[in-house]
């Protein structure tokens, strides 16, 4: 009982500390002068992207069994699964939620939440729009992050003396898709509506001690308990009866990738939705590359059966959110259909372990 309390808590505590987060990261993003949808592809992604990072750099470099690689390995791939899958549809679902609730607005109905009989003021019916981002960009980042995942799963079924090396080029792949973010995104000028630090909410201009001491601690804060909301899946796996595999594979990527769901949560119920799917695109570039070379440098870096459906159902997740924005399909209802990628995974996986 104790290890599914200590479960809800420890995804209370990571929602409450996300939104001190993206407050600080905003703040932090027009403190480095740094455009506005670098805050998410950047600032925040590389900070929600730390715990599974770290998570995969002591597994495969300080791990002393196979097994520990082994979960590193599984940590670089089981997380571009869940930020393709979840993240992405539970981003689409709280863009029609607020669609849902601009409608009602619009309509003159009370807005969810609202007293009986008032609706949702004019001003606020209108901010309440969903903003679907910039299509073009969200395809060009996803198109990049497809391009160098085939090549992560292509070298995950080859052995070849100098495979180990080719990690150096992940790093590279990394390094060139950050210098790129920062000079596109610095040229825009479009800033985000900057809500008062919370740390110094009386203070219309913060100190800047003051929001690198929020983004620091915040992020030190989600990390120890996305570690321990992994600790306890472990623990609540077996009662469930799932096997250390499953829950490996399954249940613990979503933990580790939850910090960026709740980022997108906040940000899209903020009505600045452009900075939740750049978040995840930012997260997932990341996810694509740099635990992805230290896989490549310290394991074998083989797949099994378990690790080549998740990049297959991975591929097919992107291919399909690019078929979307190349159409003109993208949008609330369509991107929520994404995380039905992940309940496929889990029906394919579970008989393929059995």
């Amino acid at each position: 009982m104790i290890h599914f309390v200590l479960l809800i808590a420890c995804a209370v505590v990571i929602y409450f500390s996300c939104e001190w987060f993206v407050n600080a990261v905003e703040w932090l993003g027009q403190r480095l002068n740094v455009g506005a949808l670098a805050v998410g592809t950047i600032l925040a992604a590389f900070g929600t992207a730390l715990p599974e990072s770290v998570v995969t750099f002591v597994a495969v470099v300080f791990g002393t069994g196979q097994q520990q690689k082994d979960i590193g390995v599984g940590a670089a791939m089981g997380g571009p699964l869940a930020l393709a899958t979840v993240a992405y549809g539970v981003t689409g679902w709280m863009m029609w939620s607020r669609r849902r609730n601009r409608s009602l607005a619009l309509a003159g109905a009370p807005a969810p939440g609202a007293p009986a009989g008032e609706p949702m003021p004019p001003g606020d019916a209108e901010q309440a729009g969903v903003d679907a981002g910039d299509a073009k960009k969200l395809a060009r980042d996803q198109t990049w992050f497809m391009a160098i995942f085939v090549v992560k799963v292509a070298l995950g079924l080859v052995a070849f003396a100098f495979k180990p090396w080719l990690g150096l080029l992940f790093f590279a792949a990394y390094g060139v898709y950050f210098w790129r973010e920062i000079r596109a995104d610095g040229d825009q000028g479009d800033g985000v509506d900057l809500e008062p630090l919370l740390l110094q909410r009386r203070r219309e201009t913060p100190d800047t001690w003051a929001v690198i001491v929020q983004t620091l601690a915040t992020l030190a804060i989600i990390f120890l308990a996305s570690q321990l909301f992994v600790h306890q899946l472990d623990a609540v796996g077996p009662m469930l009866g799932l096997s250390a595999t499953v829950t490996a594979l399954l249940l613990s990527p979503i933990a580790t990738e939850l910090p960026e769901i709740m980022n997108a949560i906040i940000w899209v119920r903020q009505g600045k939705t452009r900075l939740a799917l750049a978040n995840i695109s930012g997260a997932m570039m990341i996810q694509a590359t740099v635990p992805s070379g230290l896989g490549l440098l310290f394991t074998p870096w083989r797949f099994n059966g378990p690790l080549m459906l998740s990049g297959i159902v991975t591929m097919v997740a992107i291919i399909y959110l690019l078929v979307l924005l190349k159409t003109g399909r993208f949008n609330a209802k369509t991107l929520s259909f994404a995380a039905v990628f992940y309940l496929i995974f889990a029906a394919c996986l579970i008989p393929l372990l059995a």
